[in-house]
């Protein structure tokens, strides 16, 4: 348990470190200034109500509001109007002294001129909604599903705490730095007001979800650090043990090896043993309201991805732009994607929410609203996200927990979809095996062969604007940020990428416009990049070879090329 105790806190402090804690980083640094130098214990105050908030309701949020009746995003959307409340009260002081009336008789919870700050910290915790990683997942899970044990408990309380040391630093030092200018210590009724506007602006980004193309843009070592401590055998078995789970699944029944051994090697087709059922689903989404069967879809020659995700884990919403365009890709060859929503906090429950989302990101396919964690359990589940690939026998024959393998993952799409004799009888011109493949354009998989072998990884850089070398190569032109998912463009961003294919498709993410044009067609067409990640149409026509250039503007992000 010491292990896992200590793998908690380094867990928690990477989490306070990643961009998930964007929307409520500006409040924690506008209240440690609000007293100016005056009260130097300010930001420990608010971290310590923002740990307290965060770490009770995550434990026990699900079961007190389920045992009183209550809509599950009511903590949520108490946060939001109480951060909003504060705020105002700090921005109008004759409304803040209105305010607090109610509240004079207890210290604690009294919200004066000054703007208390634990209150403030109880509001952020109910809105912090960190990365979702092993630890996090088992402990929201395990406080849903097995109820809240001593050893969960300290899991908790360790997790938060190492959230709790990256924040205390950051708002010790903003008020270190603030409190040496003269401005602010003269001024602070002003400071008080901006620092009010800034808890409204707080509570209405997370309202809206406007931080979350921000959040997710998650530094490529960080992620590899936290898969590093947190996705490890020792840790699994840990976890395992604490929630009563057989530790690791490497069991073999005939020619099946289990799933977590499976995982192993997400590169090849595999047997992992039979498909698990779907089961006690609340609701489904994109089906009309019909209840689907994996039995009944693979009895029908197709393929199934069985995606676990919940709405706002960023690590799952990283995920998206591959399974929408896988889905629009290979929906018509044969494969269907499920994506089991089991969710990762209360407000997550409600399907309206979810509906929300899945609109929001372009979700087409079906979604199983798992809420009570019946599927979840069913698949021996441990953290979003994880997907199982199925052949048109019902076999699992692909296993991969976390993000990326994106691009194995497609190749046994392809592999298995073509191993389907109906896909090339019923409609031979949707076989597209002779086209450009996928091609991704961040360096962990990107196949920039002819452009400079050792340009900088993750800062603007210059590129010589030179012809592709070869089919399915990317040729990059002006100012781009190369980074490990996709690149960024700057100025005079433009690329060239020779294909053959009837369709070219480019995963894209930002706002802005990209024009295009084809090397034996004089004319240019727009499209508008939206802010939404994901699937944009760049050509349609005859299956042809070209090539193919694209001019961006500054601030669009490009991820991965696919040709149909």
């Amino acid at each position: 348990m010491l292990t896992l105790i200590l793998v908690g806190v380094v867990s928690g402090v990477i989490t306070a470190v990643s961009p998930c804690v964007l929307p409520v980083l500006p409040a924690i640094l506008s209240s440690s200034i609000q007293d100016g130098a005056s009260s130097r214990r300010r930001p420990i105050i608010v971290v310590a109500g923002l740990v307290t908030s965060f770490a009770f309701f995550t434990l026990l949020g699900g079961i007190i509001l389920s045992s009183l009746g209550l809509p599950d995003d009511l903590l949520r959307w108490t946060g939001i109007v109480l951060l909003a409340v504060v705020g105002i009260g700090l921005m109008i002081p004759k409304l803040g002294e209105l305010l607090q009336r109610p509240f004079e008789r207890v210290r604690p919870l009294q919200m004066d001129r000054q703007g208390n700050g634990f209150v403030m910290g109880l509001a952020l915790g109910l809105v912090f909604v960190p990365c979702a990683g092993p630890i996090l997942a088992s402990i929201t899970v395990l406080a849903a599903t097995n109820g809240v044990s001593w050893g969960l408990v300290a899991l908790t309380l360790a997790f938060s705490v190492g959230i709790a040391i990256p924040l205390l630093v950051f708002g010790l030092a903003g008020q270190a730095i603030f409190a040496r200018i003269k401005a602010v210590r003269e001024r602070l009724q002003l400071i008080r007001t901006i620092s009010g506007g800034v808890l409204l602006a707080t509570a209405l980004v997370i309202a809206t979800n406007v931080a979350e193309p921000l959040q997710r843009i998650v530094p490529g070592f960080l992620a590899q650090i936290q898969a590093g401590i947190e996705d490890n055998d020792a840790v699994r078995d840990e976890l395992d043990t604490l929630s009563g789970r057989e530790p690791m699944d490497t069991t073999v029944t005939g020619d099946a090896i289990g799933f977590d051994a499976c995982e192993e090697d997400a590169a090849i087709l595999q047997n992992c043993g039979p498909a698990r059922d779907i089961v006690g689903i609340e609701a489904w989404l994109n089906t009309d309201g019909e209840a689907l069967s994996i039995e009944d879809i693979t009895a029908d020659g197709n393929v199934v991805l069985v995606d676990f995700w919940t709405y706002s884990c960023i690590n799952c919403q990283r995920t998206f732009p591959y399974l929408t365009a896988w889905d629009d890709k290979y929906r018509d060859d044969g494969l269907t994607i499920i994506g089991v929503h089991s969710p990762e906090f209360a407000f997550e429950k409600v399907v309206d929410n979810v509906e929300d989302a899945a609109s929001r990101y372009g979700i087409e396919y079906p979604i199983a609203i798992d809420n009570d964690f019946a599927t979840w359990r069913e698949w021996d589940q441990r953290f979003w996200p994880a997907h199982y690939l199925i052949d048109q026998t019902g076999t699992v024959r692909q296993v991969h927990y976390g993000e990326g393998a994106y691009e194995e993952t497609e190749r046994l799409i392809q592999e298995l979809l073509d191993t389907a004799p109906q896909m090339v009888e019923e409609n031979p011109q949707a076989h597209t095996a002779d086209r450009t493949r996928e091609t991704y354009l961040g360096y962990r998989r990107g196949r920039n062969d002819n452009a400079e072998p050792d340009f900088p990884r993750d800062e603007p850089h210059d590129f010589a604007d030179t012809a592709p070398a070869d089919e399915g190569v990317v040729s990059l032109g002006g100012t781009w940020t190369v980074t490990e998912e996709y690149i960024e463009a700057g100025d005079d961003a433009a690329l060239e990428i020779a294909f053959h294919a009837a369709s070219v498709n480019l995963v894209m993410a930002g706002e802005g416009t990209v024009t295009v044009s084809l090397a034996d067609e004089g004319s240019t067409t727009t499209v508008e990049v939206d802010g939404t990640s994901d699937l944009y149409p760049l050509w349609e026509g005859e299956a042809r070879t070209d090539t193919l250039r694209l001019e961006f503007s500054p601030g669009v992000q490009a991820y991965a090329f696919t040709f149909g």
